[in-house]
């Protein structure tokens, strides 16, 4: 006679244990967070709805601001944190807050405390306050190519032309395309496709990210003729490559390296008398010479000195967006703006925005930062240090330098001074709310105050005080 047998469901054991099971809330094998006690309510039970939160007067305003699929990625991840038991279930909303970017966009404000002024990661030059508004107002439509008193159209961006021919007096004309690479591009394009560019070995440079000058120039359509050597090229050595097929002499201000000792370079006035354009790339935007800057060409001087084109970029010593600046002989920039490849390269209305007030508005946070005085950023780093040392953070006050950086005034040193803190301080500054980058130095964390400006001392003494090291500074362990 058959036996027949009833299976048990597969994941049934004694009753008792069966009740804890569905009494815990549980779906997997472990344990419930928050204790042992079988009994005890499962703390996930309590975590809020996603259409609850949604109702929360403040998340329905940051869903109008910053849009609902980034609002509900935070609620998500605050919810999973409250079922990890890394935050109480009644904290949810406000580590949804606490998680909403500032704005719709990925970038993240940080606070330039590398001791690099024009820190290329970091955005280079910031804008100043008049800048920034007049992007904001720029943000909306705008008479950028049309003249309200005609109602026909207008020479676009012509209020910031205006403003860089007036910055730069022996300047015929001016042009902006959207970076100094794209001027330099249009430049070469223009006056040299399918003939020569006579240039020194010594000024072939690499200009970061593993770009190369040359290869920027090959891929316009022109031919390079080198002339010299690494550290000495002289005038005859330029007059003896020029030809038929030259289309214009290049100088490059080698401006992320320095060679010394046994040198000569030709100077643009020097060259300006061979009978063919002389473009000089001067790179880092000085329209005028600077006191601080001595050797650092300027825009201004080489036209004076006979170049017919100077190119240049916005975002560095000018302090300004990115763009590429061209200013020189009228009638060749004219012939440069009419380009087909400008229209590819040209600015939108908020770079011109941007690059109008930072060349009519008040000093730049580059100007200030360039002229700041020692005496008070020693003063600043004093102070607080004196006021995190009271919260019994491990901080000194200490003397650095800071560079220019942005491949500017390349070996130029500026008497700066920082907050120095344990090493662990640096990757928890960078992660932390309000982000904050250093440098290492010595072991140490140096946060320099060259580059920062005074109102924002505070919310960079927030910042470190909200960084605690768990087991000392040497484990390299912190939390935020």
């Amino acid at each position: 006679m058959e036996q027949r047998v009833t299976p048990r469901p597969a994941d049934a054991g004694s009753g008792a244990v069966g009740a804890e099971r569905v009494a815990a809330g549980a779906t997997t094998g472990t344990a419930p967070p928050g204790g042992t006690n079988p009994h005890a309510p499962d703390a996930r039970r309590r975590v809020p709805r996603t259409d609850a939160l949604l109702r929360d007067p403040r998340l329905a305003e940051a869903v109008d601001r910053l849009g609902a699929g980034v609002v509900k990625e935070a609620v998500r991840e605050a919810q999973q944190r409250a079922r990890d038991g890394k935050v109480a279930p009644e904290r949810v909303p406000q580590t949804v807050l606490d998680l909403l970017p500032g704005t719709a966009s990925g970038l993240r404000p940080v606070i330039n405390a590398t001791g690099v002024l024009l820190h290329t990661n970091l955005g280079r030059a910031p804008l100043s306050d008049a800048a920034r508004q007049a992007v904001a107002e720029a943000a909306g439509p705008t008479d950028v190519e049309l003249d309200l008193t005609t109602g026909v159209r207008a020479r676009r961006g012509r209020s910031a032309l205006a403003a860089l021919r007036a910055r730069v007096p022996a300047a015929g004309d001016v042009h902006v395309v959207d970076n100094g690479a794209a001027a330099l591009v249009l430049a070469a394009t223009a006056l040299a496709a399918g003939r020569e560019i006579v240039l020194s070995r010594g000024e072939m440079v690499e200009i970061g990210d593993g770009f190369r000058l040359p290869d920027l120039l090959v891929s316009t359509g022109a031919r390079l003729r080198e002339v010299g050597t690494t550290n000495r090229t002289t005038v005859a050595d330029y007059a003896e490559a020029i030809g038929p097929d030259t289309g214009f002499v290049l100088k490059v201000h080698p401006s992320n390296f320095r060679i010394t000792g046994f040198t000569r370079a030709a100077e643009a006035g020097e060259l300006a008398g061979l009978g063919v354009p002389v473009v000089v790339d001067i790179g880092s935007g000085l329209l005028a010479p600077h006191p601080g800057l001595p050797e650092e060409p300027d825009a201004d001087t080489q036209l004076r000195a006979g170049a017919a084109l100077v190119t240049a970029s916005g975002d560095k010593l000018l302090g300004g967006p990115q763009c590429g600046l061209l200013l020189g002989d009228r009638d060749l920039v004219h012939a440069l703006a009419r380009h087909p490849l400008a229209r590819a390269l040209r600015v939108d209305k908020l770079t011109l925005a941007a690059l109008e007030a930072t060349l009519a508005g008040p000093p730049t946070p580059t100007a200030r930062a360039l002229t700041a005085d020692p005496a008070g950023l020693r003063a600043r780093a004093d102070r607080l240090a004196a006021e995190l040392g009271a919260h019994g953070i491990d901080v000194r006050a200490v003397d650095c330098t800071a560079t220019v950086g942005g491949g500017g005034a390349p070996g130029v040193g500026l008497p700066s001074a920082a907050l120095s803190l344990p090493e662990p301080y640096a990757a928890a500054l960078r992660t932390g709310r309000i982000a904050v980058v250093g440098r290492l130095e010595a072991g140490r964390c140096l946060l320099d105050l060259r580059a920062v400006p005074p109102e924002d001392d505070e919310r960079l003494g927030q910042a470190v005080r909200s960084v605690r090291t768990s087991d000392g500074p040497a484990t390299g362990k912190e939390r935020v």
